[in-house]
């Protein structure tokens, strides 16, 4: 890009994090597309979970893994640490310990289940639904990243700054938009309302318990945030089936 662009940028994302919602729908929209096409042309009714898979290994692939990444150091530093101090010093080793492995287990396996329960009713539902956690997901790792204040000095989170206010609020309205516009017409107002708020629930837990552990946010609870929060989503849509 020409340095025109960046005049008097200061290299924070401040107010970039209020696109964060629209970038996940842009992120998506491939695997969405191509989890609607694979279960199209599916030979045998109700065999969904190779499509799912199929597009879960393209968003992970379009995204270089950043936000299971962050979950699985979240999940060995939170998991593994004695104090503050200890489980930040273990998120930050890039080797991986048993935390990690097991969550990163468990987040694709919960996001696949899901997926393919509601892509054998409807493929048209799970695309949708794929759609909009990864939009409402990445709303609410905003809001996580606004509420506490970064757990190191001098860490990745710490020098992309704090989203303003007015950037968080906007990501959740966009975020909580795009989520009723793709759920609504495949599940139903209260189905998607009970998701969303389901979604919400898990991003203010997990803040929570990380105050207390760590005190502040790093870049690993920001993307374990968007992990859980789209794990939680995919859940209840699921189950509410």
């Amino acid at each position: 890009m020409p340095d025109r662009f960046f005049a008097g940028y200061d290299g924070t994302v401040s107010r970039a994090v209020r696109a964060f919602p629209v970038a996940g729908l842009l992120i998506a929209f491939l695997p969405a597309l191509l989890l609607l096409s694979l279960c199209s042309i599916q030979s045998t009714a109700g065999d969904t979970l190779l499509p799912v898979l199929i597009a879960l290994a393209l968003i992970t692939l379009l995204t270089g893994a950043l936000h299971e990444d962050g979950l699985a150091d979240a999940a060995d530093g939170l998991g593994g640490g004695r104090d503050a101090d200890h489980a930040l010093l273990i998120m930050k080793d890039s080797r991986i310990g048993s935390y990690g492995v097991v969550a990163l287990i468990l987040s694709f396996g919960l996001r696949a289940a899901a997926l393919a329960g509601i892509a054998r009713l409807s493929p048209e539902a799970a695309a949708l639904a794929l759609l909009a956690s990864a939009a409402v997901s990445r709303a609410l790792l905003v809001a996580h990243w606004r509420a506490l204040p970064p757990a190191r000095n001098n860490g990745v989170a710490a020098g992309a700054g704090m989203p303003d206010d007015d950037a968080r609020n906007l990501a959740l309205v966009i975020g909580a938009a795009a989520g009723l516009v793709m759920l609504i017409p495949g599940f139903g107002l209260l189905h998607a309302l009970i998701a969303l708020g389901l979604s919400a629930a898990a991003a203010w837990g997990f803040t929570r318990y990380v105050a207390k552990k760590l005190v502040g946010h790093t870049g690993d609870t920001i993307g374990a945030t968007q992990q859980l929060c789209e794990i939680a989503l995919l859940s209840a849509l699921a189950l509410g089936l």
